[in-house]
């Protein structure tokens, strides 16, 4: 049986929807850290925050790991296979990045401020690399 190339579209589509609004979620507390490390403030977060915000990332990641589930049953039309695998390798490389931004906060320690940058960037070339891999994928396979 052949995949079903709209019924594969529409559910990459919902899966990246999905991913923006969980990150939306997250977002205001990621300002919060972000903005405590650029102005040198991270010792201000109390740890109860830091604790808040670490149990809503984990909740956030777990969502992510469930899309990653997702995206692991789609079957590709062929010739998007080596994108679709791409796409894939990127949304667990942002997952690792995620879960590499939750160690970077210690409700007891406190933020390592040099974690959470790394991890922010290999979320941003993830980001970067699901946009890519999206737009070759919607490139190939809607266009007429």
């Amino acid at each position: 049986m052949l995949p079903n190339i709209g019924y594969y579209v529409q559910s990459v589509d919902t899966i990246v929807q999905e991913t923006e609004k969980i990150g939306e979620e997250m977002h205001p507390k990621y300002e919060s850290i972000r903005e405590a490390i650029d102005q040198k403030k991270t010792a201000e977060l109390s740890k109860e925050e830091l604790e808040e915000i670490v149990q809503l990332f984990e909740e956030g990641t777990k969502k992510y790991h469930v899309m990653l589930k997702k995206i692991g049953t789609l079957r590709p039309p062929a010739k998007a296979m080596g994108i679709h695998k791409k796409f894939e390798k990127a949304y667990l490389s942002y997952i690792a990045g995620c879960e590499e931004m939750i160690q970077s906060i210690d409700p007891v320690n406190g933020v390592d401020a040099e974690l959470f940058d790394a991890s922010e960037q290999k979320q941003d070339r993830a980001t970067e690399d699901i946009s890519s891999a999206i737009q070759k994928m919607t490139n190939m396979l809607l266009k007429r």
